[in-house]
C-alpha cells in the first residue's frame, strides 16, 4: 500500500505525475525573473537548485532569495531546495559538514517544504538532515544519480529500497541509458519497486534523448513526479513544461 505525500497543494502519489520546474540560475535577480515566468505556467512544484547560486556560502544571502522565491510563487506552491554536488551531476562542490549545514539551514526556513539530500552524502550525514526535517514536518526526497550508466535492475531497485529504509519520504533515482533496453530496465526496476517494495511514492527517470519516454510514462510504471524545463533545463532529457502537462493531461485521460 503506497502512503501519498502531501506538500501544500501537490498531492504525490496520486494521479498523474505531478510537474517540477527547476530555477537554475546565478543571481537573485535571475532567480526572480525565472520565478516570475514559471508561476504562469502548469507547474505543480519548484525545485531551487541552489547549487547554481552564486551565493550559496552566504546564509544570509541564501534567506534573501527564498522570501524573493515564496513571495513570488505564492502560497500554494512548493518549494524544493536542492543542492546538487559534483559527484551527481551538479555544480556544487563542498566538504561533507557543509552540505549538511547547508541543507539543515535550509530544512528550516519557513519558506522551504521539502530538501533533496543526496544518497551518496552517506547515513550520518544524511539522517541528520531527515530527522531535522521530519521535526518541524518537512519533507525529503533521497536522490541518487548516474550519469554514466543505466545499473542492472537488482541494483536500481537496492538503491531505491536503500533510501526508503533510511527513511526518506519520497527515493529519486536518475540513470543515463546507452541504449532503448537501459531504458526498459529503468522502467522495469521502477515497476517491481512500486509493487513489490515500496510503502511510498518513487521518482525515477531515464535521461537523456533516449529515456524521454520514462518521462511521460510515470503514471503506468509508478513514478510520481518528473521535471519539466522553463528556459534552461537542470539535466539532459528534460520536455517543456506546457508540452509535458499536455502530454501528461492526455495520458492521465486516456487511463481513466
Amino acid at each position: 500500500m503506497i502512503t501519498s505525500v502531501k506538500v501544500r497543494n501537490c498531492v504525490l502519489g496520486q494521479g498523474r505525475p505531478k510537474i517540477c520546474v527547476p530555477i537554475v540560475a546565478r543571481t537573485r535577480e535571475e532567480i526572480k525573473k525565472a520565478a516570475q515566468e514559471i508561476s504562469g505556467l502548469p507547474a505543480d512544484m519548484v525545485e531551487w537548485r541552489a547549487d547554481w547560486y552564486e551565493a550559496l556560502s552566504r546564509p544570509e544571502e541564501v534567506a534573501g532569495t527564498l522570501n524573493v522565491l515564496r513571495a513570488v510563487l505564492g502560497e500554494a506552491m512548493p518549494i524544493l531546495f536542492t543542492v546538487r554536488t559534483k559527484k551527481e551531476g551538479g555544480q556544487a562542490e563542498l566538504p561533507a559538514a557543509d552540505y549538511v549545514a547547508i541543507n539543515l539551514a535550509a530544512v528550516a526556513a519557513e519558506e522551504v517544504d521539502l530538501v533533496d539530500v543526496e544518497l551518496s552524502t552517506g547515513k550520518e550525514g544524511a539522517s541528520m538532515i531527515v530527522e531535522a526535517a521530519h521535526q518541524i514536518g518537512k519533507k525529503v526526497i533521497m536522490s541518487c544519480h548516474d550519469f554514466y550508466r543505466t545499473p542492472e535492475v537488482e541494483e536500481m531497485i537496492a538503491y531505491l529500497k536503500k533510501m526508503q529504509e533510511w527513511n526518506a519520504d519520497i527515493p529519486k533515482l536518475a540513470v543515463m541509458p546507452k541504449s532503448k533496453v537501459d531504458v526498459l530496465k529503468l522502467l522495469t526496476a521502477t515497476l517491481e519497486m512500486r509493487e513489490k517494495y515500496a510503502d511510498r511514492p518513487i521518482i525515477t527517470m531515464s535521461m537523456a534523448a533516449e529515456g524521454v519516454i520514462s518521462r511521460l510514462a510515470g503514471e503506468t510504471f509508478g513514478s510520481c513526479l518528473t521535471f519539466g524545463c522553463a528556459g534552461q533545463a537542470s539535466a539532459p532529457g528534460q520536455m517543456e513544461v506546457t508540452k509535458l502537462h499536455q502530454i501528461l493531461e492526455l495520458v492521465h485521460k486516456s487511463m481513466e
